[in-house]
C-alpha cells in the first residue's frame, strides 16, 4: 500500500487501535495478553506513550486507521537502556499488504533516530508472518524461549529476534 500515511497516534485513534488489539488477545497468538482492553485503557495507554516510545498509526487516504506500532522499554535496568523491544499490529482484513513492513521500517528509523543501538522483538515462535517480517527489515532469529507463554490452553515457544541499529543490511529497506 503505497498511499499510506503514518503518524503518532492521538487519543481519537483508540478505538481503532484498541478494536485491532483486542481481536489478536480474544483470537491470535500475537500478544500474550489475556484480557481485552477497555477504551479508557487504551486512551491510557496512547496519553503515556511519547518521544521515541509514542504509538503510531498507519492510515489511509481517507483516514482509517489499518495498524499500529510502539517502541517500548525493553528491561527497566539502566544498562539496558539503549535498547528497545517493538511491537506492530495490523488489522486482519488488511494483512500481507506491505502495511506492517512500512510501520515496522518507520519504527526502526524512530529507534535509529533517538539513539538506540538495539532493537528486541518477541514473537509467538509459529507466527511466520511475524518473523518473516522482521527478517525482511534486517532482524536475526537469536533464540527460542521454550514454553514461556500459555494462551488458549496451551504452551508456547516465543522466537526472540534482534535487529542491531548500526549494522542493519540497508538492502532490506
Amino acid at each position: 500500500m503505497s498511499k499510506l500515511l503514518i503518524r503518532e497516534a492521538t487519543s481519537a485513534d483508540a478505538e481503532a487501535i484498541r478494536s485491532i488489539y483486542n481481536h489478536e488477545v480474544e483470537n491470535e497468538t500475537s500478544t500474550m495478553d489475556l484480557v481485552s482492553r477497555t477504551i479508557d485503557a487504551q486512551r491510557e495507554w496512547i496519553a503515556a506513550r511519547s518521544g521515541a516510545f509514542c504509538a503510531i498509526v498507519a492510515v489511509d487516504t481517507a483516514g482509517e486507521v489499518l495498524g499500529f506500532g510502539a517502541l517500548s522499554e525493553y528491561k527497566d535496568r539502566s544498562g539496558y537502556r539503549s535498547t528497545v523491544e517493538n511491537s506492530v499490529y495490523v488489522r486482519r482484513d488488511v494483512a500481507r499488504r506491505g502495511i506492517g513492513r512500512q510501520i515496522l521500517l518507520y519504527l526502526l528509523e524512530m529507534a535509529t533516530v533517538s539513539g538506540f543501538h538495539s532493537v528486541i522483538a518477541r514473537i509467538e515462535a509459529q507466527s511466520l508472518a511475524s518473523r518473516g517480517l522482521h527478517a525482511s527489515c534486517g532482524f536475526e532469529l537469536v533464540g527460542i524461549e521454550k514454553q514461556v507463554a500459555r494462551k488458549f490452553g496451551k504452551w508456547l515457544d516465543i522466537a526472540v529476534m534482534q535487529c542491531l541499529l548500526s549494522t542493519r543490511d540497508v538492502q532490506n529497506t
